[in-house]
């Protein structure tokens, strides 16, 4: 088995999360390349859409953007960000990609800001894009982020993309479709999902060398743990091999 770094690992298992035939709508950065490297290993018919309007591309290479030319490469659509939105809200996208600067039990995701004074925050985020919208109305929500006791926080001091809110039952009444929400979070250290009855997050998969109390201690609220916690299987050498000379070979998203 070849060595890997902690990226290499995040984007082999977020790209393994995707079946053949799915749909996903995906961003630049690490849901890119799990896209690209699912498209090229085991899941040729995944339908990718891409925010500023591109529909089932077959990626050459790795875009620096949602608008970047090669999003559009023998796309069946090359349209604008409103047939995407669109597409989400009639229930036909199956996966999004989501990230933030804070998460908390419940899915909820901050991208805004970090505070208690929304007009003289702490530090001032890029807020939504598209995040809350495509969180909102695609059928499940995968995040994949480094885990950190900042990031993974009690409270999220601004909610831009609705997890599961406080609890079962609260995006039915904020509205938003019982079968939307967040199904996945990928950090360096484990996989997690969210208990079917209380929507708190579980952890289902520790990475080779995890131990369940570190990623508790790296974690700022109490973790549900599943009954029975699997071993995340490391990166193959083919999607390795893939990863680095087809989708990432100049490292902008797993490094040199």
């Amino acid at each position: 088995m070849s060595k890997y770094n902690k990226m290499e690992l995040m984007v082999c298992v977020a790209s393994r999360q995707l079946e053949n035939g799915s749909s996903a709508a995906i961003g630049t950065g690490v849901p890119c390349a799990a896209g690209m490297l699912a498209q090229k290993l085991h899941a040729p018919d995944l339908l990718i859409f891409f925010e500023a309007g591109s529909a089932g591309p077959i990626l050459p290479t790795m875009p620096v953007s949602v608008g970047d030319s090669r999003t559009t490469h023998k796309a069946v659509l090359t349209s604008t960000m409103l047939d995407t939105m669109e597409t989400a809200q009639r229930g036909m996208i199956d996966y999004t990609f989501l990230g933030g600067a804070q998460i908390d039990c419940y899915g909820n995701l901050n991208s805004t800001m970090i505070g208690t004074d929304y007009n003289n925050p702490k530090v001032r985020f890029p807020g939504s894009g598209g995040a809350n919208d495509l969180g909102s109305l695609c059928r499940k929500i995968m995040v994949v982020t480094p885990h950190d006791p900042r990031r993974f926080v009690k409270k999220v001091d601004f909610i831009t993309t609705p997890g599961y809110l406080d609890g079962a039952g609260a995006r039915e009444k904020a509205g938003l479709s019982p079968e939307s929400g967040p199904y996945k979070v990928i950090t360096d250290l484990a996989i997690l999902d969210f208990e079917e009855t209380s929507k708190k997050m579980r952890v289902i998969s520790l990475h080779p060398g995890v131990t369940f109390e570190m990623v508790q201690e790296s974690t700022s609220f109490p973790l549900l743990k599943a009954a029975q916690i699997e071993e995340t299987a490391p990166p193959m050498d083919e999607e390795l091999r893939i990863l680095r000379e087809d989708v990432d070979p100049l490292g902008y998203v797993i490094g040199r």
